[in-house]
């Protein structure tokens, strides 16, 4: 299978960002700027994988680094930055303008990873990934790092899931006996 360029699996998104989408800070709710991203992954997924089906795997934490006001312009930038045998690394920023000033700059950060689904809904192999630019190169460089920590993360939530009682809080121990 051959490897793909990065730049090849890019998707950009920009909207205005509207009244409907604040909170009561007057800034964009966090909900609707990870619907946003996963959106986009999605696409760089699907962009990457030439499949009909890639699943969201895991989300790593979505950094939030700056409000985005209602007088700005949000873009979100996607790409795969790097793959497994079946997964696919997919990394976003999002750039905030102010319409006004044109002043920009980087509002939030995320990794997610996607596996691609093949028509019998099995897993199935994917591309490699060719970076080019600083930036791509960079992604590419210590994906294996942030895939380690991803794996130590997903164990340490197995061990907690063993311990969450899936009992409904207004169930007593009484009316269970």
């Amino acid at each position: 299978m051959n490897a793909k360029k990065v730049k090849e699996s890019r998707i950009i998104n920009t909207a205005q960002v509207l009244s409907c989408d604040l909170n009561n800070y007057n800034t964009l709710f966090g909900g609707v700027l990870m619907k946003k991203l996963d959106d986009a992954a999605t696409l760089s997924a699907r962009r990457h994988s030439r499949e009909k089906e890639c699943v969201t795997a895991s989300t790593d934490s979505i950094d939030f680094l700056c409000p985005i006001h209602q007088t700005d312009s949000v873009c979100v930038e996607s790409f795969v930055t790097y793959t497994g045998k079946t997964s696919m690394e997919v990394f976003c920023k999002v750039i905030a303008e102010d319409i006004m000033t044109g002043e920009r700059r980087i509002a939030a950060t995320a990794f997610l990873t996607f596996v691609a689904f093949g028509e019998n809904k099995r897993p199935v192999e994917v591309p490699g990934v060719i970076p080019e630019t600083e930036e791509e190169i960079f992604l590419y460089k210590t994906a294996k790092e942030r895939a380690e920590i991803r794996k130590i993360r997903r164990q340490k939530s197995k061990e907690l899931a063993a311990y969450i009682s899936l009992k409904k809080p207004w169930d007593t121990e009484e009316e269970e006996k």
